[in-house]
Order: C-alpha cells, then sequence, then structure tokens
C-alpha cells in the first residue's frame, strides 16, 4: 500500500536532489565564468 507519507517523503527526496542539483550547476557555471574573466582580464 502506498501512503501519503510514502509519497511525501518521495516528494521530499526528489526535491532536495533537484536543489542539489540545482546547487552544483549554478556553482559550475559561476566557476567557469570566473575563469573566462579572468582569461580576459589578462590580455
Amino acid at each position: 500500500m502506498f501512503t501519503i507519507e510514502m509519497a511525501y517523503a518521495r516528494m521530499r527526496e526528489m526535491q532536495d536532489q533537484a536543489n542539489r542539483a540545482r546547487v552544483h550547476q549554478s556553482a559550475a557555471s559561476a566557476h567557469r565564468a570566473a575563469k573566462k574573466a579572468a582569461r580576459a582580464k589578462k590580455r
């Protein structure tokens, strides 16, 4: 039997995973942007 509690726990899990993925993505793109800015400054 699939209860509301199980569904809620699953939803929270997926939300946490999505949040972690988004944080990782933004950190990676910020790092890339910083690298690009550093390279541009050198010239």
